[in-house]
């Protein structure tokens, strides 16, 4: 597949004129400017956009970087004629309506029945709002989650003026639930964050078993499924990740990034709460049927204002097309993902060159050239990044606690306190086809750097 797929121009011209007449009615005028320095100040963004990663092909393995479907692609540069402005209906009825219809979409793929939310520049602005919400409900009570959480949490409760604690992950990098059961004895808790899919490792926290603390200690449980919330529809999921995704609909938050598994352009988040009477807090002399209303005004439920009505009517176009169910071909290209990610780890496994770690419960792979100490071990995994990257094999480089690296390497000797490994996000559904030749590659670089 080539970067430009030269039939999906004539796709966006046939649906631009379909646009048009819905307008023609209207006097005609255009707007002037310089063709010739116009296609010449294009061609230099064109340039200077080739000093990218291509994100978009199978090579390109490292950060969480997923291509939009072309569905997505052209729905958003097709609605940019209109530029609608999400934050208030006079600015987008029609993107609003799709926003209105992909939020209960979204709610019924974890369950949730009529939930109050909506779509947001991303997982931080969905967390913000989620975690104020929870300082509302519960003011001044300190929030929880692990250390594997997001960075984002602990920022987001320094402007929100609330205090956030880590707590300790099981080898795995999942909550440890004996700790939170240990920290949950005090009564200064108000809201634990659970995340379904952590950026680091891929984790998935066990949601049943602090659902069940919640029902002896009251707190709020918001589910950062930021990463991973798509993986609820997926079948090849394991055990206790499928019946942590199984109970998203418990949570009494609950935040998800299109722009992530949802084949969505930058920036799509949503954020979701599972009791819309919430809606009262953004705006105190409304009444809560308001807030339930199928005239819901999505501006009076956002802490933002204007918000790209393109971004609604991107996930729209696509949730039409590749609609959020079991078994269907969206699902599809989710347990692809898990599959690529358990067939690398094998490899990985099996050969001497690498060291593993825990296996992977959604599609990232974290590990590290083999070595005697966790300095050298360290610097190999640097070099063997830098070395994949000059044979088009794109990687990423992150630094892991050592004393959860010594649990999978009781060996190592460790003279630093963090060890840096390479991680891969095998998130695109073709990475499963293309295991042999990123396989291949890395084998390619790792011989070199032994010679």
């Amino acid at each position: 597949m080539a970067l430009l797929e030269k039939s999906e121009i004539d796709i966006l011209l046939s649906a631009l004129q379909t646009l048009q007449k819905g307008f023609d009615h209207l006097p005609e005028f255009s707007v002037q400017y310089d063709r010739d320095k116009l296609q010449s100040v294009l061609n230099q963004v064109a340039r200077r956009m080739q000093d990218n990663y291509p994100y978009y092909h199978p090579r390109y393995a490292g950060q969480m970087l997923k291509p939009p479907h072309p569905i997505a692609r052209l729905a958003y540069a097709l609605s940019l004629w209109i530029n609608p402005n999400n934050h208030a209906l006079d600015g987008g009825r029609a993107s609003s309506g799709m926003e209105l219809e992909c939020v209960v979409q979204l709610g019924r793929m974890f369950g949730l029945d009529k939930p109050l939310g909506h779509l947001c520049g991303g997982g931080t602005m969905a967390n913000l709002e989620a975690l104020w919400v929870a300082g509302r409900v519960h003011p001044g009570k300190t929030i929880l989650g692990s250390a594997q959480a997001h960075y984002t949490h602990s920022r987001i409760s320094e402007v929100l003026a609330l205090d956030f604690e880590a707590l300790s992950v099981t080898n795995d990098g999942r909550m440890d639930v004996s700790v939170l059961a240990e920290r949950l004895g005090q009564s200064d808790v108000g809201t634990v964050v659970v995340t379904l899919g952590t950026t680091g490792l891929g984790a998935v926290d066990p949601l049943p078993e602090i659902l069940e603390l919640r029902e002896k200690f009251g707190f709020r449980v918001h589910v950062d499924a930021a990463y991973g919330g798509y993986f609820r529809l997926a079948s090849e999921l394991a055990a206790d990740a499928h019946e942590a995704f199984s109970r998203t609909g418990e949570a009494d938050s609950i935040v998800i990034d299109p722009h992530k598994h949802g084949l969505q352009p930058y920036g799509c988040g949503c954020v979701l709460f599972r009791d819309p009477s919430v809606g009262a807090l953004y705006k105190h002399d409304s009444p809560y049927t308001y807030f339930s209303s199928a005239e819901l005004h999505l501006g009076e439920i956002s802490l933002e204002c204007s918000r790209p009505g393109a971004a609604a009517v991107a996930l729209w176009a696509t949730q039409q097309l590749l609609p959020m169910e079991p078994g269907g071909e969206f699902a599809a290209g989710l347990d692809q993902s898990i599959l690529a990610a358990r067939d690398f780890w094998r490899r990985l496994q099996a050969s001497e060159r690498y060291r593993v770690l825990m296996q992977p419960q959604l599609d990232i792979v974290v590990f590290a050239p083999d070595g005697p100490d966790a300095k050298q071990v360290s610097e190999k995994a640097r070099q063997l990044f830098e070395e994949a990257a000059k044979r088009d094999l794109h990687l990423a480089l992150t630094e892991i606690p050592a004393a959860m690296v010594s649990h999978y390497w009781p060996e190592l000797h460790l003279n630093r306190d963090t060890v840096s490994c390479l991680r891969s996000c095998l998130m695109k559904p073709e990475h499963l086809q293309w295991i042999d030749d990123i396989w291949s590659t890395l084998e390619s670089a790792a011989l070199c750097l032994n010679h």
